[in-house]
């Protein structure tokens, strides 16, 4: 008999960096590779993504990695996990178009082997076999995936809500409810909605609201959403479209997507509509509408810039109206609603929020939860994708439903479940979170977090003294520089008085013939330290420079 092990890398009590597996003797199956965002105490850095120690100490048993669909939260950390291990890349079109073009980022295009799958695709393992089923999301080209096991099925959701009207493909209720009619072993379902009553609107009502936001707009339209969105950014140029606009757009990552998307057939732009930025100027403004990034208020995007008057060729005028078509990430709601607060002091009309139907979820609400496990009708149930109140709240659906409450498991990143179809239990391997910083992987950990988060909250005094050590003298300074601390022209008295009690307290150093450097230095911070701290209540990283002559 042959445990099932099933565990995640990322995507457990948080939003992002979903990286899951399952694994069966010696085969290892991964669904996704995702990053996420950083949080507010990560100075500096730039993305997050999962520590995949567990996976390269057995990279001879990884045999796949399938995509659910192209969001970065699921693709974004491919680039730099691919360093590492290295498995064929199974993902629908779309999907591998967007690895295919984050990978010609890193110049590692050739380095990485991507093959298509769609609904019918089966790719059998030695003890494993994974097939696919299309699901409803923010984007084209999403699946769920089914790996068949000696112990049953394991059934990954990926994310996805019940659209009945969708634009796009439509959900294959008949193939889900299938897998729920034979051995379902476990499944992992998304719980990112789990706390929201009722059904997800549909992204067809979506289309309908742009197109009234559209018909009374009379200057400007500029519309910021998210750029992997693709069917809204085809429901934007048909309202574009249907009222003699000109769509132009902006955002590195916008453009991207509108390219990949033309080519793949998503997004139809007639010939002549799409024009260039530099030449909006050259149309009355009710003839055009731009298409950008910023919606989620990051600061070097288009909209973010448009808001603060910074961005080249786009100011906003009193005639514009701005549409955020996009509800804020956790984490991010204070950058959008201050990018809202610009937008309107420059005079726009903006629409955001709940306004006109302008933005569904690409997830399930509640009632959808519970469709999806009844469908699928699971002996253990894992709810994934999503912070630990929605995982818990998810549990208690799975419940409500009549899943057995010691066949739920909610668990964090590096649990594994290990279950057959008699019993499962849980155990544990290594999990944890790589820091990406420019283009430094993994090269800054919680000291230098912790020195940054000390450098930002109280600033940073540093001092500078020269020694002649032969004769235990003090030849020039102390001189003590402030950054982000105080003002110097402003604390003359305060950095006078310091630099007396560091030149005191080193003299009586010098005057026992103290050889050490560390002494030395310490003896400074040992007086100065507390000083500061009685002045001022704050307390400055101290850097102290000894120099020898």
């Amino acid at each position: 008999m042959s445990e099932v092990r099933i565990f995640a890398m990322g995507g457990l009590g948080e939003i992002g960096k979903n990286m899951y597996c399952v694994e069966v003797e010696d085969e290892i199956v991964i669904i996704d590779c995702g990053v996420k965002f950083p949080e507010d105490e990560m100075f500096g850095i730039d993305l997050v993504i999962p520590d995949i120690t567990y996976l390269k100490e057995n990279e001879h048993k990884i045999k796949a990695m399938l995509l659910t669909h192209g969001h970065e939260d699921h693709i974004g950390a491919i680039p730099y996990i691919f360093k590492q291990i290295n498995p064929p890349i199974y993902g629908g079109r779309l999907t591998l178009g967007l690895v295919k073009a984050k990978l010609e980022e890193h110049r590692m295009q050739n380095d990485v082997q991507l093959i298509p799958i769609n609904e019918d695709t089966v790719i059998p393992f030695k003890h494993m076999e994974a097939s696919f089923f299309r699901t409803n999301h923010s984007i084209p080209d999403s699946y769920g995936i089914a790996i068949e096991t000696p112990e049953g099925t394991v059934v990954h959701t990926g994310d996805f809500k019940f659209d009945m009207t969708p634009v796009g493909a439509t959900t294959e209720y008949a193939k889900m409810a299938r897998l729920g009619n034979g051995d379902v072993l476990a499944l992992l379902s998304d719980s990112t909605n789990a706390e929201r009553p009722g059904f997800t609107m549909s992204e067809r009502a979506v289309g309908e609201g742009i197109m009234e936001v559209v018909a009374q707009a009379r200057g400007r339209i500029i519309l910021a959403t998210f750029a992997s969105n693709v069917h809204r950014l085809q429901q934007v140029v048909e309202a574009a479209m249907a009222y003699d606009r000109k769509v132009a757009v902006i955002g590195r990552s916008m453009e991207k997507a509108f390219l990949i998307g033309q080519e793949l057939g998503y997004i139809q732009v007639p010939e002549g509509m799409l024009i260039d930025i530099k030449t909006i100027d050259n149309y009355a403004d009710n003839q055009i509408l731009i298409i950008c990034t910023g919606s989620q208020g990051e600061p070097m995007a288009a909209l973010t810039r448009i808001a603060a008057g910074s961005h080249r060729n786009v100011q906003i005028y009193p005639d514009d109206t701005v549409i955020m078509s996009a509800s804020p990430i956790p984490g991010n709601t204070v950058n959008v609603y201050r990018t809202i607060d610009k937008l309107f002091r420059a005079g726009a009309n903006v629409i955001y929020g709940t306004y006109f139907d302008i933005h569904a979820s690409g997830h399930g609400s509640s009632e959808e939860l519970k469709l999806m496990l009844n469908f699928i009708r699971p002996r253990y149930f894992i709810p994934i994708h999503g912070e630990h109140r929605m995982q818990r709240t998810h549990a208690k659906l799975a419940k409500q439903v009549g899943i057995d409450d010691k066949n739920i498991f909610i668990m964090d990143n590096g649990d594994v479940l290990s279950c057959t179809r008699e019993s499962a239990h849980l155990e544990k391997v290594h999990a944890g979170i790589v820091l990406i910083d420019g283009s430094g992987i993994g090269d800054v950990g919680n000291i230098v977090l912790r020195d940054r988060k000390h450098l930002a909250e109280d600033g940073l005094m540093v001092v500078v003294v020269s020694l002649d050590m032969k004769n235990f003298k003090i030849l020039t300074g102390p001189d003590i520089v402030s950054r982000g601390f105080v003002y110097v022209r402003g604390s003359e008295s305060l950095i006078q008085e310091a630099t007396d009690l560091v030149k005191q307290k080193l003299t009586q150093a010098l005057d026992r013939k103290t050889r050490e450097w560390s002494e030395l230095k310490a003896q400074i911070n040992e007086v100065l330290k507390p000083y500061i701290y009685e002045k001022t209540g704050r307390n400055p990283m101290i850097l102290t420079i000894l120099m020898e002559v």
